[in-house]
């Protein structure tokens, strides 16, 4: 079986590390190796560091990362633009690559001679690409600029020619980094069912977009990059949602398994048994959720323990609330006073148990507040904000903040 899994396997990157020389001034690159004594001027600069990857054979793989995080480095050296300081990466069959608009192109040359020339590039033969270029010209459709120089081309025609010639040369594994953004609604609706009619005869596609909901409706793997090293590798549409509520509030997956390990941690300043302050009527000890990596329709937990130090606080409830983990949303607030849920409210330390039986988010990262009140909400006893976070995302059906239950009628 593991034999198997490797001769299936297409791309394979092996400790691979990028490190580039980054120097002040122009001149201390000479002056380094002009250096008798070896010294250095520059800096290095780790865009990949230990880098490890295998993608199977037909795989269909976004990969996401914010700018800086070594996505184009890692496609480049797939494609052997450019090699690695360490490490090996290895490929299978023939490779058509849009990285960047251009790239490939002979500026003087029209664009029907760079299809020849792209075509020699892949290692096509002159009468290989013949029987191509017909096809190539009527994907593109950039009309009689087919047998102008390219240097005449806006963005949107080198778009066009590059994916033209790219997809109908039936490559092994397409590369394609960000190209679909330049072309109109028209062009981008061409070019993703031909790479779905692509992905269905067994092409490896990688596909780098900022445009997330493509990647989720488009692959079935995604690889979320950050600081030249995978952060997580998995299922599209759950490591899409993690990584855009990275990038909503800097919560990386490391720091979301910190909070795993801690969110049952007894919260700073608990009362231990004895009254914190001498006018304090009652304080919360802890809080406790169940998990904090949810998925849509998950039961949720918030576990409150309270002690009071009264023999009786008349009016006590406790509320629980949800907000984004930014604080700009006020996602729900419920509390036992509005629902006419008695709590205890008798001197000693009690718990109580707040449930969510079916989650309805669908995706992002919150934060629980939690909070004991009397007298309706005027006097608050103890509060604490942001006590819990958690993040909540899902297998890709739906878009939006909350499921709402719903019907279609058509009627026409």
């Amino acid at each position: 079986m593991a034999e198997d899994k490797l001769d299936d396997t297409i791309i394979h990157v092996e400790h691979v590390s990028k490190v580039y020389a980054l120097y002040d001034r122009p001149i201390d690159r000479m002056k380094e190796a002009l250096s008798i004594r070896k010294k250095s001027f520059h800096k290095d600069h780790i865009v990949l560091n230990d880098f490890n990857l295998d993608i199977r054979r037909g795989e269909s793989v976004g990969i996401v990362g914010r700018n800086g995080a070594g996505k184009s480095t890692l496609l480049k050296m797939i494609t052997g633009v450019v090699t690695p300081t360490a490490g090996t990466v290895e490929t299978k069959g023939k490779i058509a690559a849009l990285l960047e608009l251009g790239a490939g192109f002979n500026m003087e040359y029209t664009g029907r001679e760079n299809i020849f020339l792209n075509g020699r590039m892949m290692g096509y033969t002159r009468a290989e690409m013949k029987q191509r270029v017909d096809s190539i010209i009527e994907f593109a459709d950039i009309g009689d600029f087919i047998d102008q120089p390219v240097k005449t081309y806006s963005s949107g025609m080198f778009a066009r020619l590059a994916f033209a010639v790219s997809i109908n040369v039936e490559p092994d594994i397409l590369i394609v980094d960000e190209v679909l953004s330049v072309g109109d609604t028209r062009f981008q609706i061409k070019c993703i069912q031909k790479m779905k009619e692509l992905k269905e005869k067994g092409t490896t596609i990688l596909f780098v977009s900022h445009a997330t909901e493509q990647i989720k409706q488009f692959c079935t793997r995604v690889i979320w990059m950050l600081d030249g090293h995978i952060e997580l590798d998995g299922e599209a549409s759950e490591v899409v949602d993690l990584y855009e509520s990275y990038m909503k509030t800097g919560l990386s997956l490391k720091a979301l398994l910190n909070l795993q390990d801690e969110h049952n941690t007894k919260l700073p300043d608990a009362g231990e048994g004895g009254r914190p302050k001498a006018d304090m009527l009652a304080s919360i000890e802890d809080i406790q959720i169940n998990k904090v990596r949810f998925h849509t329709f998950d039961e949720l937990e918030v576990a409150v323990t309270y002690r009071i130090y009264e023999e009786k606080i008349d009016g006590f409830f406790l509320g629980v609330a949800f907000y984004s983990a930014n604080r700009l949303d006020y996602v729900f607030g419920p509390n036992t006073h509005l629902e006419k849920k008695e709590v205890p409210s008798t001197q000693g330390l009690h718990k109580v148990i707040y449930k969510v039986p079916r989650l309805p988010l669908i995706q992002g990262t919150y934060v629980v507040d939690v909070g004991i009140f009397n007298n309706e909400g005027l006097v608050n006893l103890d509060y604490r904000m942001s006590a819990r976070t958690f993040v909540v995302s899902n297998k890709y059906f739906s878009e939006g903040t909350y499921y709402i239950d719903h019907e279609w009628d058509v009627e026409v």
